[in-house]
């Protein structure tokens, strides 16, 4: 996962995975950063955490 700060604009990059069940299995996931991840972004200083899960519904 790549995230960058451009304009006051957080853009997240993450690359897509073939869809697979969710750990509830009602949904199939296609992109996820497998829980809270510091990046390279900062924020005064700090890094930005970024939790993301893409999906879709079967």
């Amino acid at each position: 996962m790549k995230a960058t700060i451009k304009d006051n604009t957080l853009h997240i990059e993450i690359p897509l995975h073939a869809p697979r069940p969710s750990s509830s299995g009602k949904t199939l996931t296609v992109a996820s950063s497998s829980g809270n991840k510091p990046t390279e972004a900062t924020v005064n200083g700090q890094p930005v955490i970024v939790g993301v899960n893409a999906y879709i519904k079967p």
